[in-house]
């Protein structure tokens, strides 16, 4: 989308709130009440999303995620079991309502080639539409001047606009305004979802056709920033990066600097590691020593229609990106990858499909149902090419700890990181970290003011000023009231060693059940399974409802730079595969059963005398 001049900009910018954006709650931090969204949805504006047979628009969203009804564009009503505490509707800034004008007979677009295949009874000659203008965009882009409509891309993005006002509610929903910055040079996926705190928005978006580089749309976040305008960007699928996500690298190839770290971490304060193209917190050849990294695994770079290439773990993952940001730290100053962490969906129909036994799919015509997943349905050549259905996941959510239930005060949850990452589920979690914590600080009656009194939550960092002997960490995890027991809660720590090389450790410290950590491995024993994969069900005789612990680190070192975050593991469950298989009567697809899971946002430690201002 091209770019209005900036005094012009200035000049458009929409309030449509009545007056500047209001000041969030400012209750008692103990006072904070977690909240789950999806800040990570498309509908039939985004180009993808139409053109894989997705009609409902902003607006449906917004009511599936309130709890109601909606229409799936494979033919049939889907509808959460629980209704969301807020969402965004961030459609992709590229070609923004764009591919409607290919069925306009009023737009030149109706006479294209390409309108016959968006016009073909066949959803199979629509997707190969996409696949032409995917692969353009992520090479030459010589299909821009084409797509880049202004008159009909403002239209929509003032569409997604007015449906955020028309279903924001303070204290009961809230609707933060948004959208997806779409670069993926060399089929290499650098996305971000960009997201605004109030109802003061840019007048057009800042798309790829813009810059495709991060580092120009942080640039044009600072400068909305000083004109009022209050932003971030939300990275995704690092998966399927292919190593640049995260890399020490900037987008011209030149090691990165003081200024480079400063403004990323500035601009990106939280990152989406779980979505439904799979996990981006681990990767098994980068964890040798994690047996749950192997969760829900994306490889490959977008690939479209062609044949998946590998996308390079190294640079791809949260994990290995946090023991970069030490170590980047460490030698300039700043950490540029001090970032929070949460999860989102990624839909594509509008409807997140966030439960495994009501899953429908991410590409409505593609995946809608369970005959679609399974390849009963006839499809082209590109659709059998690009078909990974059955490596999506059912996933994910972002929780906060946020002051309300208002866009400022879930947004300033987001800028603080006092956030966690679900693959769906609705577990709850509590994170803290000090010096002086007691054993048994997790059993007071005011655990939390307490904690928050002589402590800092997830997203923080430890004073290392007041440091006294070994830090102390208090975990509270407690299972989602409609899901499954819990089996585990583990803090992963990252650190520096005396060479300067990145470290990592996981310690289990709760547990459910009698279960012992073998002395020669270090493992505690899997909490063994319940499911039943012939009729997809499980029973919750086993985990626990709570797990909670006090955790005093046992090799601490005080001038090591490092970082703590919490996973925490479900009992095996049946993942929505094994639905499917029940439904079909056909076998199910390994893994027949996941451990969901959660994933807090760091705390991190800094030795004093590096400290900033030190």
């Amino acid at each position: 989308m091209r770019r209005l001049p900036l005094a012009l900009l200035s000049c458009a910018t929409l309030l449509l709130a009545a007056g500047a954006v209001a000041a969030a709650n400012t209750a008692a931090p103990a006072a904070r009440q977690v909240l789950y969204g999806d800040l990570h949805i498309h509908t039939a504006l985004s180009a993808d999303a139409f053109s894989t047979g997705t009609r409902t628009l902003p607006d449906d969203a917004y009511r599936y995620a309130r709890g109601e009804a909606i229409a799936h564009g494979a033919g049939f009503t889907v509808q959460l079991k629980r209704p969301l505490d807020f969402a965004a509707v961030t459609e992709h800034s590229e070609y923004l309502g764009s591919m409607r004008e290919f069925l306009n007979p009023a737009s030149p677009l109706s006479r294209h080639p390409l309108a016959k295949l968006f016009a073909s009874p066949d959803p199979a000659d629509a997707f190969k539409a996409l696949m032409q203008i995917s692969d353009d965009a992520s090479h030459d882009g010589s299909l821009d001047e084409l797509l880049d409509l202004p008159e009909v891309n403002m239209a929509a993005w003032r569409e997604v606009i007015a449906a955020a006002e028309r279903h924001n509610e303070p204290g009961r929903f809230t609707t933060l305004i948004g959208y997806e910055w779409t670069s993926t040079p060399d089929e290499i996926n650098l996305h971000r979802n960009v997201l605004f705190r109030g109802s003061a928005v840019p007048a057009t978006p800042f798309s790829r056709i813009d810059s495709d580089k991060p580092e120009d749309l942080w640039r044009f976040l600072d400068e909305q920033r000083a004109q009022g305008i209050e932003g971030m960007a939300i990275p995704h699928n690092s998966n399927a990066s292919d190593g640049m996500m995260w890399a020490r690298m900037d987008s011209a190839g030149q090691p990165v600097d003081a200024a480079w770290a400063r403004q990323r971490s500035r601009n990106e304060p939280i990152a989406e590691i779980v979505q439904i193209k799979g996990q981006s917190e681990a990767h098994p050849l980068l964890s040798t020593e994690d047996e749950f990294a192997n969760y829900e695994m994306w490889t490959t770079r977008m690939s479209g229609a062609k044949i998946p290439r590998a996308s390079k773990p190294e640079g791809s993952y949260a994990r290995d990106a946090l023991k970069t940001g030490l170590a980047l730290g460490a030698s300039l100053g700043v950490n540029p990858y001090d970032f929070g962490m949460i999860g989102s969906s990624d839909t594509h129909n509008s409807a997140p499909p966030i439960e495994e036994d009501n899953y429908h799919g991410k590409l409505t015509q593609l995946d809608g149902t369970a005959a679609m997943r399974a390849g009963r349905v006839a499809r082209s050549a590109e659709a059998r090419a690009a078909g990974r259905e059955t490596a999506y996941s059912a996933a994910g959510l972002a929780a906060v700890w946020a002051d309300a239930n208002t866009r400022e005060a879930i947004y300033d949850a987001l800028r603080r990181k006092e956030t966690f990452a679900t693959s769906g589920t609705r577990i709850s979690l509590r994170f803290f970290g000090g010096w002086e914590f007691a054993p048994a600080l997790v059993q007071a009656p005011d655990f939390v003011a307490q904690a928050y009194a002589s402590g800092v939550p997830m997203g923080s960092q430890l004073p290392a000023g007041a440091a006294r002997g070994a830090p102390r960490f208090a975990v509270l995890a407690t299972k989602d009231p409609d899901g499954a027991n819990l089996d585990r809660v583990q803090i992963i720590k990252g650190w520096l060693d005396a060479e300067g090389r990145a470290q990592e450790k996981i310690f289990d410290v709760a547990w459910a059940g009698e279960r012992v950590i073998d002395a020669a491995s270090g493992k505690l024993p899997a909490v063994g399974s319940t499911v039943d994969v012939a009729t997809a069900t499980y029973r919750n005789t086993i985990g626990a409802a709570e797990l909670s612990a006090v955790w005093q680190d046992p090799e601490f070192q005080p001038q090591a730079r490092a970082f703590y975050y919490v996973r925490v593991l479900e009992i095996p469950t049946p993942r929505w595969s094994t639905f499917d298989a029940v439904k079909l009567g056909t076998a199910a697809q390994e893994p027949a059963a996941i451990q969901e899971r959660a994933w807090s946002s760091p705390i991190w430690f800094v030795p004093a005398a590096t400290e900033p201002g030190a």
